[in-house]
């Protein structure tokens, strides 16, 4: 995704005022996010009121932020990725139509927190191509400590492939476990309940990559 700054404004325009760089990018940034987020509420089925108690915002700050205005913060837009099940950069589908190919470089995976995440538990997402290509979602994973008791099972549409990059570990998909080691991979419906279990050799990498309806 790329911005491309305007040009020919005064050098002295202030920040966030009409006619400077700032005013326009953050008008089409908001403007985008506001699309996307009434787009995944609304694919829900929620009211504002529910995706506000889902995410632990104020119905307030979703009216504003579906309504362009306001631009909510990384964290803000953590916590409805988190709510509609949505990676965060799904929310800039739509900015640029210059995002048919997305690089991202050892360790520059975008983090996001999920609710039940325990410290040492890393999950970095890798991007996500604009609709109606956006059939794939790839994360990346990394384990390093053993603080949480167990792993929630977790289930979605489409399908799932896990391949094992370090570590060793079992892998819960349905009653059955899985012990996965370096080059292993598991495919499965994404519909039977799944997640990681035993963690027998630390530190655990995997990559996941969820593949789900165009378009959605």
């Amino acid at each position: 995704m790329r911005i491309e700054a305007v040009s020919g404004q005064p050098d002295d325009a202030p920040d966030g005022v009409p006619g400077s760089p700032e005013s326009g990018v953050e008008q089409a940034l908001g403007a985008v996010i506001a699309d996307r987020v009434r787009e995944f509420r609304l694919r829900h089925g929620w009211t504002v009121g529910t995706l506000a108690e889902a995410c632990g915002l104020s119905k307030g700050m979703l009216y504003k932020i579906e309504n362009a205005q306001t631009s909510p913060s990384l964290a803000t837009l953590a916590r409805l990725s988190e709510a509609l099940s949505v990676p965060v950069t799904a929310f800039f589908r739509g900015l640029s139509e210059e995002n048919d190919v997305i690089l991202v470089k050892a360790g520059a995976g975008l983090d996001i927190q999920h609710r039940t995440s325990a410290q040492g538990h890393r999950y970095q997402t890798l991007g996500t191509m604009r609709a109606p290509h956006d059939s794939l979602e790839p994360m990346l994973v990394t384990l390093t400590s053993r603080d949480a008791d167990a792993f929630p099972l977790y289930q979605h549409a489409g399908t799932e492939l896990i391949f094992m990059i370090t570590g060793k570990m079992e892998y819960c998909c349905g009653s059955a476990r899985y012990l996965l080691e370096p080059g292993d991979a598991l495919q499965f419906t994404g519909e039977v309940t799944h997640g990681p279990g035993e963690l027998i050799t630390l530190p655990i990498q995997f990559l996941a990559v969820k593949s789900i309806t165009p378009g959605r």
